[in-house]
């Protein structure tokens, strides 16, 4: 009932009050596994993308966020799954979660860049969405967000109203990196993916890891 009301109140009250500028979609696969890969900018993201959305799409989150009841039951509704910044062994455990979530069908989205970007440059992405790409072999969607620090501007306690915006790139085939080299197969194939997410978005790449980042979660 919860998914229900988000996917469809929430999301009209969405797009009358921010009115999203969304293009792509039809890139976006109605059924079947599939991943998104995204840049990020904002904890917005994690709501905006699934709210534009025409299919469930499940996240990795960082477990702080579960700890408020309300924005907790939200993420939940959506079948985000919590992580713990810090711990490296819960970030693998989320991964082992993301490849069941592709096993069984399903959407699942992840930020190759860790965490968001404080500066508003693109950064090297990690290889755990390669890995998630080659063992699930499945295909992979990038996706750019565009203005969502300007509706909750870091340390701001309510959005701000402000039209934020989200392109959805066309699918990357994984087979051409399926017979390289593990690593080398998960690194050329996450490059590759930045490389789409960085034309979608427009940002500076900057080449190197965000400092920030401690696993792959909002």
């Amino acid at each position: 009932m919860l998914y229900w009301f988000m996917s469809t109140v929430v999301r009209r009250l969405l797009k009358i009050v921010f009115r999203p500028v969304v293009s792509g979609l039809e890139n976006v696969p109605a059924d079947g596994p599939i991943i998104f890969a995204s840049n990020h900018l904002s904890f917005v993201d994690s709501v905006l993308i699934p709210l534009v959305m025409p299919r469930r799409v499940t996240f990795l989150a960082k477990a702080e966020y579960f700890e408020n009841s309300v924005l907790g039951a939200f993420l939940s509704s959506m079948g985000h799954i919590p992580v713990p910044r810090t711990e490296q062994r819960a970030a693998v455990a989320a991964l082992d979660i993301a490849l069941k979530t592709l096993d069984e069908g399903n959407a699942f989205a992840i930020y190759p860049e860790g965490t968001r970007s404080e500066d508003g440059r693109l950064y090297r992405g990690h290889t755990g969405v390669g890995w998630l790409a080659l063992n699930a072999q499945v295909n992979i969607v990038p996706v750019a967000v565009r203005d969502t620090p300007r509706i909750m501007p870091v340390g701001a306690r309510l959005p701000r109203v402000h039209r934020p915006g989200v392109t959805f790139g066309k699918p990357i085939d994984f087979k051409p990196f399926a017979d390289m080299p593990p690593a080398r197969g998960r690194r050329a194939l996450v490059d590759e993916i930045m490389k789409e997410i960085q034309k979608l978005s427009g940002q500076e790449y900057t080449g190197s890891y965000n400092e920030r980042s401690k696993v792959s979660a909002a």
